[in-house]
């Protein structure tokens, strides 16, 4: 059985103090705990003191109540997906949501735990004695990646199934640190990079994220798409989330993509404002889009199925999500865990 190391764990009362002790160093903070507690048994992640957001107050509360919705960084999977107001405005965000892992980690885990979760990789995500047997790769204490031993950089990919799908509807984090607080579009908290995935400073803590009304589902149509090899609890492999908006005569007036699992951020496929803004959906733009994401994808051997298969299944997902959007015939079998919200 693996331990956790010991550790001082604090409970502080306010986010503002959580942000004090954070800067202090040597600390790291924790909400449900389903990414972090495991990470610091096999020592992927180190810290001398533990602080936990779950007793603040109010940082868990979902406020639908307003156009947008505004959820709490420490409100949990299960709560959120549960929230009557999220599955009929957001359902594809819902469905990312309910995608995630199982129930038991979905009623601990948190929504802004799963957008700072950790990236991953085969050669990462080991027990210690397995990493120091071929000794330790570059996202941690090594010199090497092993997934492309030439490159510089670490290619460990986002494992996050939230992010895409909050990225394509616009969603905006609100952060804070000792200094105060700001807000930023979800998407620009991300960075191409395996290590270093988060342009959030060490002390912010994102104490919520906003869902923009105009992103709902009176006025655009998504779908989250995701593939692993099992029906529950597997990692994200590859995720496609897109995101149209349609006017009164099905002429697309905005639209997003974002792939998620593929490379060490959601990664935007930006041909498609320029392919279908302006436009009805058509089948010969939803293949150029699904031939467009499937060129930006950049699938590694660093999760489960070979990189080739992965690739040709980013174009072959984003074209199912599309197809959902336009409300077309599906050409291939939809994933058995998005047939419903549960």
């Amino acid at each position: 059985m693996l331990r956790l190391p010991p550790i001082r764990l604090e409970s502080p009362a306010t986010v503002r103090d959580a942000a004090k002790l954070i800067a202090k160093g040597n600390a790291r903070l924790v909400a449900g705990g389903t990414d972090l507690w495991p990470n610091m048994k096999r020592r992927h992640q180190k810290a001398e003191t533990v602080i936990s957001l779950m007793s603040i107050p109010g940082l868990a509360a979902i406020d639908s109540s307003d156009t947008d919705i505004r959820i709490g960084g420490t409100a949990t999977l299960a709560n959120i997906i549960r929230d009557d107001k999220v599955r009929e405005r957001f359902p594809a965000f819902a469905k990312a949501l309910a995608s995630i892992s199982s129930p038991p980690l979905r009623n601990m885990g948190t929504i802004g735990g799963n957008l700072c979760i950790d990236t991953r990789c085969t050669y990462y995500n080991q027990t210690e004695e397995w990493r120091r047997s071929i000794d330790y790769c570059l996202k941690e204490e090594g010199t090497i990646c092993w997934v492309a031993t030439k490159s510089p950089r670490c290619w460990a990919h986002t494992a996050s199934d939230s992010a895409p799908i909050l990225c394509a509807l616009e969603a905006v984090v609100k952060l804070e640190s000792a200094e105060g607080e700001r807000e930023l579009p979800l998407a620009e908290m991300y960075v191409d990079d395996g290590i270093d995935y988060l342009s959030k400073q060490p002390d912010e803590i994102v104490t919520e994220v906003k869902v923009p009304g105009t992103s709902d589902s009176s006025q655009c149509r998504s779908s989250f798409w995701k593939l692993r090899r099992r029906g529950s609890i597997d990692f994200s492999t590859m995720s496609v989330a897109a995101a149209v908006w349609i006017d009164d005569s099905e002429i697309v007036t905005r639209a997003s993509m974002y792939l998620g699992a593929v490379g060490p951020a959601p990664m935007p496929v930006a041909d498609i404002a320029s392919v279908l803004v302006g436009n009805k959906i058509t089948e010969d733009g939803i293949a150029e889009i699904a031939h467009a994401a499937r060129k930006i994808a950049r699938p590694m051997d660093n999760t489960d199925f070979s990189p080739s298969w992965r690739g040709k299944m980013t174009e072959q997902y984003a074209a199912a999500a599309l197809r959902e959007i336009a409300g077309l015939p599906q050409l291939r079998m939809q994933p058995r865990h998005m047939l419903k919200v549960v």
